[in-house]
Order: structure tokens, then sequence, then C-alpha cells
């Protein structure tokens, strides 16, 4: 079914909705965290990158980044509509990523990055590797 807008109101309309955030996959961690009892973690902190989830004392940044929007290596299959644009935009996104670790660590934080498919597959894993970075001393 061909678009009933013209290719610029259609960005126009697009560029107007605003992501939340990968909620299940945040949910599914903070799941995780009071199932094991992990404490000290904070959302929606005002930090570089803004982390999805910050424990403040010991300078833990966790970001649950999705396997669409930060390029998988495991699962990440190209758009065949629109490449250019998802190109672009997805390589911009990896870019982010880049700074954003650079920047946090260079001020002193440990940056943690878990897929959404290690969540899923693999959380109890995932939990491990966040206890041990958090209790290092």
């Amino acid at each position: 079914m061909p678009d009933v807008f013209t290719e610029a109101k259609r960005s126009e309309v697009m560029s107007r909705i605003r992501g939340r955030g990968n909620k299940e996959t945040e949910v599914a961690l903070k799941k995780l965290f009071r199932r094991h009892h992990i404490t000290g973690w904070r959302r929606h902190q005002p930090i570089f990158g803004k982390p999805d989830f910050v424990f403040r004392k010991p300078r833990v940044a966790v970001f649950v980044d999705g396997c669409f929007w930060h390029c998988c290596p495991r699962h990440y299959n190209a758009p065949a509509s629109n490449f250019t644009f998802w190109k672009k935009k997805l390589a911009a996104n990896k870019a982010r990523d880049r700074l954003v670790n650079q920047t946090l660590r260079k001020q002193g934080w440990c940056v943690l990055r878990i897929w959404e498919h290690d969540l899923a597959k693999r959380g109890e894993k995932c939990v491990q590797r966040i206890k041990s970075r958090i209790s290092e001393d």
C-alpha cells in the first residue's frame, strides 16, 4: 500500500515521534536487580549519555542496548527500504555510543553495555557482570 503522505510530510510526521527508551529491556533488568537484591541504582540521572541505570558510589553506568538501534553484530539486519537513511542514522548511533563511552571513562566511570539479546537469554550472567563491577572497591 502506498504512503498517503508525501515524502516531506512523512518526514515531518516521523520527526515528531519521540522515543521513550527501551522500556521492556530496562524493566527486565530492573526485575533482575530486585530478584538479586541489587540496590543503589538510579534511573534518569543527569549524566552524560543518559545511562539506563547509574550506580553513583562505585561510578558504574549501565546501558541496555537494543540490537537494531545499536547494530548488534549478531542480530542486526539492515532495513531494505530507505537503506541510505538507516545506514547514516545507525552509524551516528554507533559514533554517539563510542563518544559516550570515552567521555564517561575519562570522567572516571565504568561503562557497561548489555545487549538486549544477552539480557533476554543470559540475564543471570549480566547481573553477575554488574555485581562484580559495583562491588569492586
